[in-house]
């Protein structure tokens, strides 16, 4: 029985590796190694998967929930980043440096994560250099969504930055057609995500309403027009 448990629990934690994008085309039994060195954390709302003076043990692909990655100012305030959901992974560079993580990470919602353990990943880089280049490929991802990040919060309203965050949801941003957005997060989190406040940030969406540019279902916002969110944000640009 514990056999088949045991066997049964490594399936599980290879089909989430196989969802991340970096093992995504791995064949399966170079997954099943992953997974042989793969720990599961189980952690709470709330609860921290690591702070930034933690000594990394390698770095992460979130199985069910969602993790806040953040920073916290001088003054208290804390700036959300980037919040990671199913299947994506977090802490990348971690694997080749020896120094802290670089920011919280913090769960908002009940979360189960996946750690690749740094010491048998460098292992298996050894045999699979090609290893290497999918974690730099996923460094310069995060990389590139943080600039996109700093960009919108320095350089953009709040209209813009909202109108930016749906349009990076919307599968073809050029399109006239409705799109529905699922927010899977509070809207207290999204405003901190975008650099604003829950109260600003209810302002904003009554604005696009009135404006029609959206419709609010429940917890879907349905996308008009991207087309004419995307001109708003060219218009700051």
């Amino acid at each position: 029985m514990t056999s088949a448990l045991a066997e049964y629990r490594q399936i599980g934690i290879a089909s989430t590796l196989r969802r991340c994008e970096i093992f995504s085309d791995m064949p399966s039994q170079d997954l099943s190694t992953i997974a042989a060195i793969t720990i599961v954390k189980s952690l709470d709302k709330g609860q921290y998967l690591f702070r930034q003076s933690d000594n990394p043990h390698g770095f992460f692909v979130v199985q069910n929930g969602a993790i806040n990655v953040h920073r916290v100012n001088s003054s208290g305030r804390e700036q959300v980043l980037r919040v990671f959901r199913a299947g994506e992974s977090l802490a990348e560079e971690t694997v080749a440096a020896g120094s802290g993580y670089p920011a919280d990470a913090r769960a908002v919602e009940d979360s189960q994560v996946l750690q690749v353990q740094k010491s048998g990943f460098l292992a298996l880089i050894k045999c699979h250099p090609d290893l290497a280049l999918k974690i730099l490929s996923a460094v310069g991802r995060n990389f590139r969504a943080l600039i996109s990040h700093f960009d919108d919060v320095t350089l953009r309203d709040v209209e813009g930055r909202l109108a930016n965050w749906l349009l990076q949801r919307c599968p073809d941003p050029a399109s006239t057609e409705p799109i529905t957005v699922e927010l899977q997060a509070t809207k207290r989190l999204l405003a901190s995500e975008l650099g604003t406040v829950s109260e600003t940030l209810s302002r904003t969406f009554t604005k696009f309403r009135q404006r029609q540019l959206i419709q609010q279902v429940r917890k879907s916002i349905i996308v008009l027009s991207p087309m004419r969110l995307a001109e708003l944000v060219q218009a700051e640009n």
